[in-house]
């Protein structure tokens, strides 16, 4: 093991700990003797054994990563890394994201080792430990603080949900823009209240995943020279060798991709390391890539540099062999000998402490200073909106002519963007047709020489787009991120993280249904609407004029803690009347009644969301001058309609009136929770991927005029 410079701290720590020699951990197994080696060896090697022991006593999970990586971590965490443990959510704090969710025994070994206290309400830091011993020992069990893959909001100190593999690569992008922003926007002269790093430690599946490469070309572009990833190349997957299906140079693609590129032999040569992490530092103008070659499960005899040691525990006798190569006593379980919590106390600890008081003692004189932007960066923290914010909220007049609901949508996201001065987003290369370019003075363009701008252009990277946005959100900032609904599909994986992480991401899709006409079936969308429904904790609004746009978007910036699917039309749609009609605010409810019948005892009822509810407004009219009592239910969010009481809800859909009408463009799952399977049930929706054709053909086709619904509804009256 090579010696590297040490801050004085730990420098001073490693000579008291030499000068203890050995004796029994206070937090390890009662009685062993402290293992030979200097301090940070026995550290790294606690980082190790910790994984191991971890693994085994869960008989699950992946052991070969973290003892191939600690020494890497270990020199990251307790010598570089700006962050204090005993304030995990200290603003101005090095981020740290662990891309191989896989090898979350890593994180948990650092988070328990370096004291991270777990944090409340608006990440205030509590008494008690984010990760203490016991909960290392309940890794992988139910309700435990270490589940299999790091969880954002369970665990504290975990900045970002990894499992599928990529995904923090993208979400260290997106941390990396929001400090670019956040430093633009509000440092001073003399007051550089922003200027934290963000780390991303990834491995070869990460890589091979396209959105890494997305996220790579993306920063590369950006010249976010904030960023920095730690390729672990350690040349195995679950299958095998990596030479099975992966022979990139991965130096030349990022060279090209515009980025710095170091390279470290040998993991454990942490000299090397910080050599490469000196030469990060002194770059200024591009990402930096630190290619890490390890040994996957180093330490045991029969498993390392091998598959065996990815995703299945060693095995007790393969564990107290690899335990013997480090000098470590190998019947000790859990064992965390003397010196080693003090010696990161020392090192992280003191420093993170250090950096943290002088930031916010920094802080307080920049507030007296600067009263306004304090003020911001406080509302921010705590997820807030400024005062007035929905005070220019547009009203539009009945027009049956209309609005397409894309547009009407640009102008409502222009009005409330001046007012929140932290909304920002953009498109995957789509803003003219999604209408979500910011046009206000000053919005500008998020370029290398502007980062202080507004409007983020992705190019056409749909999933690094929606793990951008992940990380965007993460660091507290609210943004938005457009594109087709069809093109949603190439972005699944960051939208559901981000129902997991509950992550106010505002997720703007266009070309909502069959109404895409010429395009085709492979542009218009069918199945996904019923898949963003499926996602839990999504709230999904699909907005019938362009009142119901406005409340939309005042019930989605309100959400903070879920994210949100805003879905709209490429062709007008006609405003209706809201004093002839009910009010549109009742979109925050999810769904109310639109038309009603006199006395408001419908024999029939009409539901729909987005374009097809004009359609059954024409059916209502018609019916309701036959005679017929009709009612009309917009359904802009089935989400938050079954969040509202039972009452309500009946208030809604009379139970006792089974005569219902269900009309959408899109495929029928899930439609029977509201009309039902009586034979009284009827749906007008999509069986097929649609057709290429001008839209009012299209309509006549699969029969979504005002005409099929009317007759569908007076055969049911009948």
């Amino acid at each position: 093991m090579k010696r590297w410079m040490m801050n004085p701290a730990a420098k001073s720590a490693l000579q008291a700990a030499e000068r203890d020699g050995a004796g029994a951990g206070a937090a390890g197994a009662a009685g062993a003797a402290r293992p030979a080696g200097d301090i940070d060896q026995i550290c790294i090697n606690t980082i190790r054994t910790l994984a191991m022991d971890a693994v085994q006593k869960a008989n699950s999970g992946h052991p070969g990563t973290p003892m191939g990586l600690a020494p890497v971590a270990y020199h990251l965490w307790q010598d570089r890394l700006n962050y204090d443990p005993q304030d995990p959510g200290w603003p101005n704090r090095d981020r740290f994201v662990l891309s191989v969710g896989h090898a979350s025994m890593l994180l948990y070994s650092l988070l328990f080792l370096t004291g991270v206290r777990e944090t409340g309400e608006n990440d205030v830091p509590l008494s008690t430990p984010a990760v203490p011993l016991e909960e290392i020992k309940r890794f992988r069990q139910i309700d435990s603080k270490t589940p299999g893959h790091p969880e954002y909001r369970w665990t504290s100190g975990v900045e970002t949900t990894t499992g599928p593999l990529g995904q923090g690569l993208g979400n260290s992008v997106g941390m990396a823009i929001a400090e670019r922003w956040l430093a633009t926007t509000y440092n001073k002269p003399g007051a550089e209240i922003f200027n934290y790093n963000v780390y991303a430690m990834c491995g070869d599946g990460c890589m091979m995943e396209g959105v890494s490469a997305e996220a790579a070309s993306l920063a590369g572009h950006l010249k976010l020279s904030n960023l920095c990833w730690i390729y672990d190349s350690n040349h195995v997957t679950i299958e095998g060798g990596t030479d099975l299906a992966y022979s990139d140079d991965v130096a030349t693609r990022f060279r090209g991709y515009g980025w710095h590129v170091e390279l470290v032999a040998d993991a454990n040569d942490t000299a090397a390391l910080a050599k490469a992490l000196a030469a990060f530092d002194k770059v200024d103008d591009r990402p930096t890539l630190i290619i890490v070659t390890s040994v996957i499960g180093y330490g045991s005899p029969k498993k390392a540099g091998k598959a065996s040691a990815h995703g299945e525990p060693l095995g007790e006798e393969e564990v107290k062999a690899a335990k013997r190569s480090y000098g470590w006593p190998e019947d000790a379980q859990f064992l965390v000998p003397d010196g080693v919590l003090d010696h990161f106390s020392k090192g992280i600890g003191a420093r993170g402490k250090e950096k943290r008081e002088a930031w916010y003692k920094a802080f307080d004189e920049y507030k007296k200073q600067n009263p306004d932007e304090g003020a911001q960066l406080e509302l921010m923290r705590k997820q807030g909106l400024p005062t007035g914010w929905e005070a220019e909220l547009p009203v539009f007049p009945p027009d049956p002519k209309g609005l397409a609901t894309r547009d009407s949508s640009g102008q409502v996201l222009n009005k409330l963007a001046v007012k929140i001065p932290w909304l920002l987003g953009g498109a995957a290369d789509l803003a003219p047709s999604t209408k979500t370019l910011l046009k206000f003075e000053g919005a500008g363009s998020f370029q290398p020489q502007s980062y202080g701008s507004r409007n983020l252009h992705f190019g056409i990277r749909e999933h690094a787009m929606g793990s951008v946005s992940n990380g965007i959100a993460l660091s507290k900032l609210r943004p938005f991120a457009s594109t087709f609904l069809i093109f949603s599909d190439y972005m699944k994986p960051p939208i559901r993280l981000a129902s997991i992480m509950e992550l106010p991401v505002a997720f703007v899709f266009t070309h909502d249904s069959i109404g895409v006409g010429e395009d085709g079936p492979t542009h218009q969308p069918i199945e996904q609407l019923a898949s963003l429904r499926a996602i839990p904790g999504m709230v999904v609004l699909r907005p019938a004029d362009a009142n119901e746009v406005a409340q939309a978007w005042r019930t989605i910036l309100t959400l903070h803690d879920q994210p949100s699917c805003l879905v709209l039309t490429r062709q007008a749609l006609p405003t209706f009347d809201r004093k002839k009609y009910a009010s549109a605010e009742g979109v925050a409810r999810g769904a109310y009644v639109l038309a009603d019948a006199a006395g408001g005892k419908p024999k029939v009822i009409l539901m729909a969301t987005g374009s097809e509810v004009s359609m059954c407004v024409d059916a209502y009219e018609k019916l309701t001058a036959e005679g017929i009592a009709a009612r009309v239910v917009s359904m802009p969010s089935w989400e938050l309609f079954e969040r509202q009481d039972q009452a309500y809800k009946d208030s809604v859909l009379p139970p006792d009136v089974t005569a219902r009408v269900a009309v959408e463009q899109a495929a029928e799952m899930g439609w029977d929770r509201y009309v039902g399977i009586s034979r009284d049930a009827r749906t007008i929706v999509m069986h097929t991927f649609g057709a290429s054709a001008p839209l009012a053909d299209l309509k006549k086709k699969f029969g979504f005029t005002p005409e099929a619904v009317y007759e569908t509804a007076k055969q049911l009256v009948k």
